[in-house]
């Protein structure tokens, strides 16, 4: 299974961290970790802990964050009040994937989230880009925006699409046995489809405590 992505929360208000840090734990591949709460604590943070994904408050008590966007080499999406189209221009000017205004409900960051890991699915895959792999990049990144692709499906892909009933939700293992192939099969499929907006990821504490992936049709399609 992939490593969940790292996330590291930039805000200054230490409650407002801590609820968006359980926000992020709450979806399905990501993990959080330890807040900052000025622009030179996540300096440090970003150089000693290496986060694939930075959310970014704009009012930080040492600097602006739109400043501090500007000097950073990693994926970022701005959290932020500040709801000035100047800066909202300057924030995608510089870089952020994302801009969600506070406040915010739990579903619209995991929205943002899941839109992530999609993007990042998309840009993972083997060789170069393709001009259709720019534009479902770009797609993916916004929000319930990434309609089902259109594209011609394989008889075990349409076959593991086909296997999800609307309303539930089912692990890769599930997958596999009502399908009929393997496990890692249906991983890969499910993976695919997820890209596509096909199909929905969420996250469940088995009586382990240990997270699994559960694989649904998206609501808009019927599903949960």
């Amino acid at each position: 299974m992939p490593e969940d992505f790292r996330v590291l929360i930039v805000d200054d208000d230490f409650h407002v961290a801590k609820l968006h840090a359980a926000y992020v734990d709450s979806v399905a591949g990501f993990l959080a970790l330890p807040p900052a709460g000025s622009a030179s604590q996540a300096l440090q943070a970003i150089h000693s802990l290496r986060p694939d994904l930075v959310l970014l408050d704009v009012y930080l008590p040492d600097a602006s964050g739109l400043d501090l966007l500007g000097q950073l080499d990693v994926d970022t999406v701005i959290l932020s009040a500040a709801s000035d189209t100047a800066s909202l221009r300057s924030a995608f000017r510089r870089g952020a994937l994302g801009y969600l205004l506070k406040p915010f409900t739990a579903e619209a960051l995991s929205q943002q989230l899941r839109s992530y890991a999609r993007y990042r699915r998309i840009l993972a895959q083997p060789g170069a880009a393709d001009q259709d792999t720019v534009e479902r990049a770009k797609r993916a990144l916004i929000p319930g925006d990434v309609a089902a692709s259109a594209r011609p499906r394989s008889a075990t892909e349409a076959a593991v699409l086909e296997s999800l009933v609307p309303g539930e939700q089912y692990s890769a293992a599930e997958v596999a046995a009502r399908v009929g192939v393997s496990r890692a099969t249906a991983q890969r499929y499910l993976s695919s489809l997820a890209d596509d907006g096909a199909v929905d990821i969420q996250l469940r504490y088995g009586t382990t405590g240990r997270p699994e992936h559960r694989y649904g049709l998206p609501a808009r399609t019927g599903g949960r």
